[in-house]
């Protein structure tokens, strides 16, 4: 079966990131949520991924189960953003929700982006700030483009320095007292 028209793209998957998603679906903290990445390409601003209702999504009620809908959404933008700005920035994941639509016996899919645009805001705000939290919002939908659940996921990044700075008064706090 073909990838659903809205996860056509024009960008390209290397052998570096091909490699790096195929590993990441047999790590089995990632195996074991039922979600599949389809897709990473080349530059980490784009991500394609696919929850099926299987065995280890399968909840009592016959649907796929909220919290493999959850976990199979985790870590995308963190890893995308991580691999981006990896030599310059701390990256983390911070917070998240998931707001459930309808229950769904059928195949998910959900789309990560990341434009020049944003990235390059991001590299301008946290350098002048030293860090910020940003929230990346994903909708697991259908073939169709029916809408399923809405996740938020809000990621955490900082430079090096700030977080070493800030990190080093976090502990000192805890052990002077």
């Amino acid at each position: 079966m073909s990838k659903p028209a809205f996860l056509q793209t024009e960008k390209k998957e290397s052998f570096k990131t091909w490699r790096f998603r195929f590993f990441m679906n047999l790590y089995p903290m990632y195996f074991g949520t039922g979600g599949k990445i389809l897709f990473w390409s080349d530059d980490s601003t784009e991500v394609h991924v696919r929850i099926r209702r299987s065995l280890w999504t399968y909840n009592y009620v016959g649907t796929i189960f909220g919290g493999s809908m959850f976990s199979a959404t985790d870590p995308f933008y963190m890893l995308m953003l991580f691999r981006i700005f990896n030599d310059v920035f701390v990256v983390w994941d911070r917070s998240a929700q998931i707001k459930f639509i309808k229950p769904s016996k059928i195949t998910l899919y959900a789309k990560y982006s990341l434009n020049s645009d944003l990235l390059e805001s991001i590299k301008k705000e946290v350098t002048e700030k030293g860090e910020n939290n940003y929230v990346f919002k994903i909708e697991l939908i259908d073939r169709n483009g029916t809408v399923y659940a809405l996740i938020e996921r809000t990621v955490y990044i900082a430079t090096k320095e700030h977080y070493k700075n800030k990190k080093g008064m976090i502990q000192s706090t805890r052990f002077s007292k």
